[in-house]
């Protein structure tokens, strides 16, 4: 029920591919523009990639296995006849675009696995592109499962309407569809389980009020923007009952890296007695690493810091800006993911999980 009412209400996609090209919407332009553009060589996915154009785990990752599809086109089209040996530097450089999102390099391995099979077909463009699709619709489904089990996890801890809140954009628009933390909020919402989103604004790219309000807003989900600095009032007020998020690289041992402010939030939910769930595929579990210390954090530029559209707001001070933050596993209630659910997440659950 709750599945068909989701696919019903479909709105949003971050992505597209179709007639051997791949459609990316701008996401730096959202909400005051929709500008969606084509991308035809795996450079430029890259450089999409790397400039936030495309963001989101797991949206990164379909984006840089339909770039793998591009950059074999382009070899075939260049007459390459070693064109596996040619696609090393596509990998590389997809690779280098961002180094947190494990999703990523998850997908790039799913392709690079398919390539043998490729080169023994007749039509190894096709091999790679259906890999790609498929890569595509299994985190459509993995987004749907998400749902259906987040949803029945809210249920059991209290099955009235009910406040959350939800941090970065972890829904369509950071997926292959519907989203992850955010689809759990609409899976709440249809299940009549939803008073209202409590939505941070997510600094400095404003991912929260750009994005997620944009999606919530256009699906008329009760919500309320806030700044990042009132969490700790909103957590103190009694209302909000679950924390939300998404992920974008869990250690074997549960810890969560993700948006930067995360990990704050899941300290004041604990002192407040509210619940901390994090939601994500598994392709965002990364049992090579032990533990969040092994987790390489992105850092960015501090003009993003220091300048809001372009226009300087700050004195001249240098700013550190990292991207993520890594949240223990000891303060996580529930990991959710395509696979079946975690509670207080630790080695021994996440190795069961995976088996």
């Amino acid at each position: 029920m709750i599945r068909e009412q989701m696919l019903a209400a479909e709105k949003v996609k971050a992505l597209d591919w179709r007639e051997g090209g791949l459609y990316l919407l701008d996401q730096r332009l959202l909400p005051q523009q929709e500008i969606w553009q084509r991308y035809e060589t795996s450079t430029d996915v890259a450089q999409a990639i790397a400039q936030m154009r495309v963001r989101g785990a797991p949206a990164i990752g379909i984006a840089a296995a339909f770039a793998v599809v591009l950059a074999a086109q382009q070899h075939f089209v260049n007459g390459m006849n070693d064109w596996q040996a040619a696609l090393e530097a596509d990998f590389a450089e997809l690779a280098a675009s961002r180094p947190t999102a494990v999703n990523l390099f998850w997908a790039l391995q799913k392709m690079r696995d398919c390539l043998d099979v490729a080169a023994q077909h007749a039509e190894p463009l096709a091999v790679l592109e259906q890999q790609a699709l498929d890569i595509l619709n299994a985190d459509r489904e993995a987004n749907l499962s998400m749902a259906q089990l987040g949803l029945e996890v809210i249920n059991r801890a209290n099955a009235g309407p009910q406040h959350v809140m939800t941090h970065c954009n972890t829904g369509a628009l950071a997926t292959g569809g519907f989203g992850t933390a955010l689809g759990v909020v609409r899976a709440a919402h249809a299940a009549g389980l939803l008073t209202c989103v409590h939505v941070n604004e997510t600094r400095p790219w404003l991912q929260g009020s750009r994005l997620t309000a944009w999606e919530l807003v256009g699906e008329q989900i009760p919500s309320l923007l806030n700044v990042d600095s009132a969490a700790a009032h909103l957590l103190q007020q009694g209302e909000i009952t679950w924390v939300i998020v998404g992920a974008d690289r869990i250690t074997a041992n549960g810890d969560v890296a993700n948006k930067i402010g995360t990990y704050q939030l899941a300290v004041l939910a604990r002192h407040h007695q509210v619940k901390f769930m994090v939601v994500a595929p598994s392709s965002t579990i990364d049992m090579q690493l032990s533990s969040g210390v092994q987790i390489p954090i992105e850092r960015r530029e501090g003009e993003e810091i220091l300048a809001v559209a372009g226009q300087r707001v700050a004195a001249q001070i240098d700013a550190y800006n990292p991207v993520f933050d890594v949240t223990p596993a000891e303060l996580i209630d529930v990991i959710v993911t395509e696979r079946g659910v975690v509670e207080q997440p630790n080695l021994e659950k996440m190795q069961a999980l995976m088996r």
